[in-house]
């Protein structure tokens, strides 16, 4: 054999004697050669039933994509509010079925625009909002009647629900009309993302607030998407990912039950949003284990009698961090396998990512190529036509088995550390998602896990592509229209309404009605969070290694 072909005959000879090679995908299961009936642990009447039955490993829907298709939402969210209506309105004119408003870092920390901290970040990774008044110009001309909207918002999710509320009444639309999602999640801020303002406690106050609130007055309204994306983008396997998920889930509806309300009352407001990665058969199972956890759960633990509180309702987003700046276009592919698993798997909504976001935010081309992704398997491949395709598969069996039993021994240690606040606050989920992701990565540099264009395939002179720029124009804009609404509003009545949320927080009665006052009176993003720090504190996590 030639010298100059050795590289390329010992990659081939590799492939060839793929199966003596032991594998295991993202959570470390060992995988078999192939499956068979012998894999099957039990009757599987009782574990799979049809879809839209107990304990809905299925599917939640008894027609599923038959009667009704996934909402189409796609992540928009950049610089100004005006930026930010337009890519709305061009998204719903391009066939987009739900609404997805992503928001920058200073909102994500609950500042201003005009604060020294935000200064060159302003619109930089989702759209600003410092006041009502933004929030105004975002929904200018959207039909709030007629369209859900999803919130990516979690520390300040109870000023930004305000928002909503308000500029919904504005539009005459009633609060209890209005239908959407806020995430909310702050559990897995401390486990992961690490956007929070307070302590946890002060935190789960504020969720239970808006758990009640929501509950009595916007019925339509999810209060809270309990989310594991931000966990497996941390590096957690599924597996943690399903397990730490839930975990926050169940920790969820605890508060509820300690605080008056009835399981059956607000648990079917609860939602999630998973991760759909690149593992093909691995999510799809991570999904049909979920569906089954949570039912079995909210049953035989809670006490829910009413099925749409058993019964899991997700979001799904494809992997971001699976998305790489090398060979970009090599992301549609990825995108498009992610989609598919999040569909087979019974996903109620879907964003898609673009193909540029290893970059920057998505130019215009790259979101409408990620929404025509969606149409496409929607559409064209005839997937939705048939309910669970893969149930009864050997290995999509045995894996979502395997998911299911490698969740609940997570869950015993949860709570034997006594819930999922001590988790975090010993580090436990925290050190656990750190050990996954550095050996993920040792196995990237050492080679042992491939990926296309970065450490296999790879192109030595790439072009750059061309990129969404945000630039400080954005910045300016918005302290100007900040400055401008503190002249213009009533400052008595801001200082009134910031003082009574003070007294509020000091004490134990629901802040809603007292937040959604302080933002009529245009009060200020970092004007509330700002009573909040003075009241509650704030909380530096432990050192995880």
């Amino acid at each position: 054999m030639p010298q100059k072909n050795k590289g390329k005959w010992a990659y081939r000879q590799e492939i060839g004697n793929a199966s003596a090679v032991e594998r295991t995908n993202s959570s470390e299961f060992k995988l078999k050669d192939f499956y068979g009936p012998k894999d099957f642990k039990e009757n599987y009447d009782s574990k799979l039933a049809s879809p839209g039955e107990y304990p809905y490993t299925r599917g939640i829907h008894k027609d599923m994509y038959r009667g009704k298709l996934w909402t189409m939402r796609m992540f928009s969210g950049f610089g100004t509010p005006e930026d930010t209506n337009g890519r709305l309105k061009l998204l719903l004119s391009q066939g987009e079925t739900g609404l997805s408003v992503a928001f920058d870092m200073p909102t994500l920390y609950g500042l201003d625009a005009n604060s020294e901290r935000a200064h060159g970040e302003v619109g930089k990774c989702g759209v600003n909002v410092s006041s009502l008044k933004d929030m105004e110009v975002i929904f200018k001309g959207i039909p709030l009647d007629r369209v859900s909207t999803s919130m990516t918002i979690n520390a300040p999710a109870n000023i930004l629900t305000a928002m909503y509320a308000v500029v919904g009444e504005k539009g005459r639309v009633k609060k209890r009309d209005l239908a959407g999602t806020v995430q909310a999640d702050i559990l897995k801020e401390y486990i992961a993302q690490k956007e929070w303002l307070y302590p946890p406690e002060a935190h789960m106050r504020i969720i239970r607030d808006m758990m009640v609130y929501c509950t009595n007055s916007m019925p339509k309204w999810n209060y809270i998407s309990i989310s594991g994306y931000h966990i497996r983008e941390a590096g957690a396997s599924a597996v943690q990912e399903l397990a730490f998920t839930l975990a926050d889930g169940f920790e969820y509806v605890k508060l509820g039950i300690e605080n008056g309300l009835d399981v059956d009352s607000f648990t079917p407001r609860l939602s999630f949003f998973f991760n759909s990665s690149i593992n093909f058969f691995e999510e799809i199972a991570k999904f049909r284990a979920a569906r089954r956890i949570w039912a079995r759960e909210m049953k035989e633990t809670y006490g829910a009698k009413n099925d749409r509180s058993m019964k899991l309702r997700f979001h799904s987003q494809t992997s971001g961090y699976s998305l790489t700046w090398q060979q970009p276009l090599n992301n549609i592919v990825r995108t498009t396998v992610e989609g598919m698993a999040a569909i087979m798997g019974g996903t109620q909504s879907l964003h898609t990512n673009s193909y540029d976001e290893a970059w920057a935010l998505p130019s215009e081309q790259a979101v409408e190529v990620a929404l025509r992704t969606q149409q496409i398997l929607a559409y064209e491949t005839g997937i939705p036509d048939v309910i669970d395709p893969l149930g009864g598969s050997y290995y999509i069996e045995n894996l979502t088995d395997k998911m299911e039993e490698e969740a609940y021994k997570y869950f015993h240690t949860i709570n034997g550390m006594g819930g999922v606040v001590k988790a975090i606050k010993n580090g436990y989920l925290q050190r656990e998602i750190a050990a996954t992701a550095y050996a993920q990565q040792r196995k990237v540099e050492s080679g042992e896990a491939k990926i296309v264009g970065v450490n296999a395939f790879a192109n030595k002179n790439e072009e750059p592509i061309n990129v969404l720029k945000i630039d400080l124009k954005a910045e300016r804009i918005q302290r100007k229209r900040l400055e401008e609404l503190k002249a213009k509003r009533n400052s008595n009545r801001v200082q009134k309404s910031l003082e009574k949320l003070k007294e509020v927080y000091s004490g134990d009665e629901n802040s809603m009605e007292s937040i959604i006052e302080a933002v009529k009176n245009y009060a200020t993003l970092e004007e509330i969070t700002n009573v909040g720090r003075e009241v509650f504190g704030g909380w530096k996590e432990p050192t995880i290694l």
